[in-house]
Parts: structure tokens; sequence; C-alpha cells
């Protein structure tokens, strides 16, 4: 065929109504022309006497399949008996059953890996069952060969569970959805396509990639797609028809071309939330740990001087007033007074990473200093920055100890997601950009530094522009990362980095390496280009007077309430 993209069908669970999807094939074909295969995924026979009889029309040769047609083996005992054999075999003209679990490979060079039936962990498992053995026989001539970039098309019947992490959400309960193993499975094989069926829902993810952004060489993008039950009464889709071209046939550089909806890899999570293996390095359980989790009780029901926390409570600063701190935007600070001593620390799942000296925004902490909070949540607060570049610059920050936006749970990340997209507004109401950076270097606690640039100033691509620019007077390169890639991709915990993000949603990244400036963020943004105001550079050189900071403080807060939705929570 050579470079002729093939036109594939895709189907899922068939239960018997052949002549239903023929049907429909054959009206696809005369509308559209030839397609040269149909995949089923799923439980391809039926149960009822009317599936067995259309059955057997085929079987005699008294209908003939209007296209060369590969199925998967048993989802269920009672469906066992239409198998012949374990192993692939026609069953019919045009229909092939593929066998338990393998690769085709076709004329045309379309790679297509396929396994079965649903997940037993015993051995021998039942015939309409694969098991841990099986993925690891099936993968590991593949993945052991030095040229293998992935497969073309991935077939199971089970979801592989978690694909919806990152991604856009099915209509499905993912709490008893998929199984760990297949992910692990679909992690190895990198399939372009993957379908998937037996849940009758019909669920197209978002493309994911297949490489880690900066760190390793572009990889083709995968797609998972499930398929409904044929004619199911919701009308829910059971057929897909693509275009694809085998990927040995395939330019490199077409390969790897990223769709602009691309996400990352559902199936690579952090250490804490993988699925524990077995010996053969699949997933056995297919349960995802609970994130750590770290919570503050405010005291008094959550209402004494610790912030607004709801109706009726105390804002920070109404008392208390006289305690002195050093809260600040940069890494030094001197002794501050202890606040009134109300916060208690929950009991935690599993032991949470704890500041080796005293750390000045935990929120906790003696040395934080009370009257510059603006906003408290469940896992993160709101501050007024210390020697700020403007009256309206502000801090997200942790309540727990953490370093690095790469080190959060998914429920503080979440909560961060949101005190950022209330400050985006906020300062949209005030027509202004919203500016937001984070150094992890030479910082022992998360400050995400969130800085206002009047619209009137200079447009989105003109920040981006004015940090791309001084990066590269500095000898260093700051890097793109794609839209819907999340941080913990590129940095793993541990990695020095500095990055930025527009209010466009745009990202800009840099590994550092040695040295690095402190400032260089602050700097950047007081450039002559962007506030001009470059003997603001140091936040040392913009401090204020404890009577300033409260005003300032007290200020924003009243301002801020209307988009702050630890109020309502």
């Amino acid at each position: 065929m050579g470079e002729q993209p093939l036109r594939v069908l895709a189907c899922g669970d068939v239960e018997g109504r052949i002549n239903t999807v023929f049907n429909r094939v054959r009206a696809i074909q005369k509308k559209s022309g030839q397609f040269d295969l149909l995949l089923c995924v799923g439980e391809f026979f039926g149960t009822t006497a009317e599936a067995e009889a259309e059955w057997q029309e085929f079987k005699s040769g008294v209908k003939k399949a209007p296209i060369h047609t590969y199925i998967l083996g048993a989802a269920s005992q009672e469906t066992v008996k239409c198998f012949p054999s374990a192993d692939g075999c026609e069953l019919a003209e045009n229909i092939t059953y593929l066998g338990r679990r393998g690769v085709f490979t076709g004329a045309s060079g379309l790679q297509i890996a396929y396994v079965s039936g649903r997940e037993a962990l015993q051995e021998p498992a039942p015939a309409n069952c694969f098991t841990p053995k099986d993925l690891s026989a099936l993968a590991s001539p593949l993945i052991n060969n030095s040229k293998f970039k992935g497969v073309d098309i991935l077939l199971t019947s089970q979801w592989p569970r978690g694909v919806w992490h990152f991604g856009n959400t099915p209509e499905v309960n993912t709490k008893f959805c998929g199984v760990g193993s297949l992910g692990n499975l679909a992690e190895k094989l990198k399939p372009r396509y993957h379908f998937a069926a037996v849940e009758g829902a019909h669920y197209e993810r978002l493309p994911y990639r297949n490489h880690m952004v900066l760190q390793e060489n572009a990889q083709h993008v995968s797609r998972f797609i499930a398929l409904a039950t044929v004619n199911n009464p919701a009308k829910k889709k059971y057929l897909y028809a693509f275009n694809i071209v085998p990927m040995k046939h395939m330019e490199p550089s077409e390969l790897v071309k990223q769709p602009q909806d691309v996400t990352e890899n559902p199936y690579r999570r952090s250490g804490k939330e993988k699925t524990p293996h077995d010996k053969t390095g699949f997933d056995v359980a297919g349960e995802e740990e609970p994130a750590s989790q770290f919570f503050f009780d405010l005291g008094r029901g959550r209402g004494g001087g610790g912030g607004p926390r709801g109706r009726g409570r105390k804002r920070p600063g109404e008392e208390d007033r006289q305690h002195q701190g050093q809260h600040r935007d940069g890494d030094r600070g001197s002794q501050g007074q202890p606040w009134d001593g109300e916060r208690q620390q929950h009991k935690q799942p599993r032991k949470h990473p704890q500041p080796t000296g005293p750390c000045w925004f935990c929120l906790a902490s003696p040395q934080v200093e009370k009257h510059l909070v603006i906003s408290i949540g469940t896992h993160c607060y709101l501050a007024l920055a210390k020697g700020g570049l403007t009256p309206d610059h502000m801090l997200v920050l942790p309540i727990g100890h953490y370093q690095s936006v790469v080190d959060l749970g998914s429920e503080v990340v979440e909560e961060m997601e949101r005190y950022k997209a209330a400050l985006r507004s906020f300062y949209k109401s005030k027509g202004q950009h919203c500016v937001a950076f984070e150094r992890n270097y030479r910082s022992q606690h998360l400050q995400l530094q969130v800085v206002p640039v009047p619209l009137d100033k200079c447009a989105t691509d003109d920040i981006k522009e004015a940090f791309m620019v001084q990066a590269q007077e500095q000898q260093m390169e700051l890097m793109e990362i794609p839209e819907h890639t999340d941080l913990k991709q590129i940095a793993p915990p541990g990695t020095p980095y500095f990055y930025v993000e527009l209010d466009s949603g745009e990202k800009l990244y840099y590994r550092i390496q040695k040295h690095f400036p402190l400032q260089f963020g602050r700097e950047v943004l007081a450039s002559e280009a962007m506030l001009n105001i470059p003997m603001r550079a140091d936040w040392k050189e913009c401090k204020q007077s404890r009577q300033e900071e409260e005003e300032c403080s007290a200020r924003l807060r009243d301002q801020f309430q209307p988009y702050d939705f630890a109020l309502d929570d």
C-alpha cells in the first residue's frame, strides 16, 4: 500500500448484533467508499437464541461480512463456547478471531497488538481472561527490540485504569472502571490508537504524549477511544472511522507531530500515586494511593484570628497587630513573635516533609506575619508580598511545608489553580495582566509570586518576549512548555528551576544549572520594557513600615473579597 493511508473502522461490544453492525458498515461504505478493515473490541458474540441464529448465517456462509473483520476473544464465560481455540483462527469468511493475546501485522505493515477478555490474577486463568504473564509475553519481545517505537493500534476489551488522568473526564464511574495492568501495557507499547469497550460508554480521550518534554526525544502521541455497545438505547457512539499510515512508512518528523490539545501521559504519574507492581512489571492492584494530605485547623471552629474562612469570621490582621516578624519575598528574615497558637495540625496518612529550621512561610510557623495574609483556603493561602513590586503583588503559598510546585499533592495543586484563576479575574477587573512565577532555587518553602502588569503598558506577547530576551542576555534558555503539560513531567522533585505562567496560559521554564540571579523574575517585570521601575527589582529596597503593610493588606482583602472562594467553601 506504500504510504497510502489505511481506512479503518473500530467497533465496541457487538453482543451478537452482527447484522446491525454490517448493515451500518455497508451504509458507510456506500456513502464514503471502501474501508480496509473493521476491528471489534469487547464482547462480539451474544447469548440469546436470536444472536446465535444470526451468527449461524455467517458461520454457514449464507451471509458474508462486507469487510475484513478482526475480533477479540470472549469477555465473559458465557461466550467462551463461540471460540473453537485459544489461538487465533478464521471463524467465518472475512471474520477472524485474533487470539488471546499477540501482535498482528498486516500486509500493509500495520501493527496491531491485542489482548482478549478481562484481567485475572490467578493461574491458570479462565478462558475469558488474561493474566500478568500474558501481558509480559506480549510486551517483552516488542520492547526488548532496540528499534521499537510503539505499535500502531492496541485492542483491549477492558479500559486501562487511570487513562482519564490529566485528560477530559469520561461518563463512567471511574472508581470501578478499568485495570491498572492495561495502563502499564499501554505505557510500554505506546499505541497510536488504543480501543476498548465493555463499559457501555463512548469516550475519546484527548491525545497524550509518550515522552517527557525537554527530557526525551519527541515521540508520537497516543489516542484512547472507548466505544459503546452496538444499538445502545442512548445512541452513544459505537463505531469509529479513521485513516492511518502504518508507522513503518512514516517520516519520523511527521510521526512525532504534536496536536494542539495533547496532554501529558496519564500512566506516568508520580511515585506516590503509582500502583503496586508484581515481578512482571505490570500493575496488579489497579488501586491508587491517596495523595498526601495536610490540613490545618484554624482553631475556635476555624474562626479565630486565623483568616477569612467563612461568614462572621475575623479577618487576619484584626487582632494581634503588635506582633512583629519578617514574612518576605526573598530568602532571609529575622525571628518574629509567635501567633496566638491556635492552629493545630491534623493527623496525616503519611509523613509530611517538615522544615529543617524556622520557615517564614509555613502558616503554623511562629515566624509568619499574620497581618500580611489575604485569604486562607484548605491547602493554600494568599498573602501580600513583603517589599512587593506593586501594591497588588501577592504570593500564593501552600499551608503545609512544600519546597516547590512539583512536590505538591493533587488537592493542593487544585486549590493553587483556583487561587490563580481568582487572581486572574481580580487583576483583569482592574485592567491588569496576571504574571505568576516560581523560583525553586535557594528557597525552602514554595512561593508563587503573582504580579499584575497594566494592560495598557504591554500585551502578553511583550511580557513573554521580555522574559525571553533577558534570559538570553544572561545565557539562559527559557523553554516554552506545551499547553496541557504538567510541570511534574518536566521537573522531577529536587530539580532546581524557574517557571513563569502568563494569563494567556503560556508557560516558560528554565532548568537552573549552576548559578541563577535570585531576583530574575522581579528584574524582568521591573525593567523599562515592563513596569519601568528598575529601582524596585530588589525586594529589600521596597520595604514598608508595619502600618503601611497593614493598610495595604486590609485594602487588598476588601478588594479581593468578591473573588475569594475560600469565604464560601
